[in-house]
């Protein structure tokens, strides 16, 4: 066995160990200790699934909350931008027509769901990464200040965009690739603020 194989395999043996410990002192749920609201919690039939796949999206649920945190930052951060420069055009004016196309034809797709909550009223809701950066690019004059430079900030999104699938598709990261999400979120943070 590995070292790394061996650590992992030490950290899951203690949470075991905690799990158990947790059990036989009572707890109801083990699945519902450590959300923060129960109610959603029972909604969502988690003790009715697979004790260990519930523990690997729970180890993952702060790396998500930190990404979708960061992601609606970015979006925050460009529509604030686009409106200093653009005023109510900000949208029209500072999107490519390929970054506008695609972000309706998005909104179109949820709300042919009209049973489904969607993700919001502004198109760039409904973008990407990759989106984004074609915002900045096409308007880098009210972009270059706070970014300092594109590249740098493209290959912030890239690595926080791969471990983001990761998660979404029900993966799990490992400690190194958490690690490097954090400091590239902090950089960013550092460079442009929350």
């Amino acid at each position: 066995m590995s070292s790394v194989d061996s650590k992992l395999y030490e950290f899951v043996f203690r949470g075991l160990l905690t799990e158990e410990a947790l059990d036989m002192s009572g707890r109801k749920n083990k699945h519902m200790i450590d959300l923060a609201d129960e109610d959603i919690a029972s909604s969502l039939a988690l003790d009715a699934l697979d004790d260990i796949h519930v523990s690997n999206a729970k180890s993952m649920s702060v790396v998500y909350t930190a990404i979708a945190a960061f992601e609606s930052s970015v979006r925050s951060l460009v529509k604030k931008t686009l409106i200093e420069k653009y005023k109510e055009e900000w949208w029209e004016t500072g999107a490519s027509n390929g970054v506008k196309d695609r972000a309706i034809k998005r909104m179109e797709e949820e709300q042919n769901a009209k049973w489904h909550a969607q993700r919001g009223q502004d198109a760039i809701n409904y973008t990407t990464f990759g989106d984004l950066k074609n915002i900045m690019q096409n308007n880098w004059d009210a972009f270059e200040d706070l970014i300092g430079n594109l590249a740098w900030a493209s290959g912030i999104f890239e690595v926080i965009e791969r471990s983001r699938n990761v998660i979404m598709h029900s993966g799990s990261l490992e400690r190194e690739d958490i690690e490097r999400l954090g400091v590239n979120i902090r950089d960013w943070v550092k460079q442009v603020g929350a």
